[in-house]
């Protein structure tokens, strides 16, 4: 049985819009697409590597899919092991507007979300990995569906542009099960959910 993780890249205001390039996703008129790039990083890179050879199938909202879809396919490296686990293993898609996806593999999940994500685990030999998608992954975390988040933050504040919480779902803490820092700056953490949050006085 799979677990589902969802694989993010944050700055330190909590922004998750457009990190790998200018023309990625300049909606709402955001205007600092590629903040990731300058701290391009080998010990990042590895963390992303390991993660994509534990991978048994990715589950994207229709945004992420879209940016993913008119990039990866194109990629045909044989050696770009990334490209090749996007382009070879099964794609899930929440969306409701997503009517004849043109990526092989692809499937868009019917109305019944938690339904459908439940059958994907069961049948998944590997993780189920969500990258980017921040409204699928709160839409998640707010129904207790997520088994593990990986943050990656990077030392640099936008103030402004996409976050992963924006605000709304239920308190939720989590436990640290690893952490690193990268030489550049980059804190990779992983936190598996514990519970709704609780309260109290000092």
């Amino acid at each position: 049985m799979g677990k589902l993780i969802p694989i993010t890249f944050l700055t330190l205001d909590g922004v998750m819009q457009a990190p790998g390039g200018t023309e990625e996703d300049p909606s709402g008129g955001f205007a600092y697409g590629g903040w990731q790039v300058p701290f391009e990083d080998e010990e990042a890179n590895t963390f992303i590597t390991e993660a994509f050879d534990r991978v048994g199938a990715f589950l994207l909202g229709r945004r992420t899919y879209d940016i993913f879809s008119g990039y990866w396919p194109k990629q045909t490296d044989p050696d770009n092991a990334i490209a090749a686990k996007l382009n070879t293993l099964p794609k899930y898609v929440a969306s409701t507007t997503l009517k004849d996806p043109e990526w092989a593999g692809t499937t868009v999940l019917g109305p019944d979300l938690e339904a459908e994500i439940a059958r994907i685990k069961e049948s998944t030999d590997g993780e189920v990995h969500i990258w980017g998608s921040g409204e699928l992954v709160g839409w998640l975390l707010a129904r207790g569906l997520i088994d593990e988040l990986n943050l990656m933050v990077y030392p640099v504040v936008l103030g402004a542009g996409r976050r992963l919480f924006p605000g709304g779902g239920e308190p939720t803490t989590f436990e640290v099960t690893a952490s690193r820092t990268t030489a550049v700056g980059v804190a990779i953490h992983t936190y598996r959910p514990a519970g709704r949050a609780t309260f109290g006085t000092y």
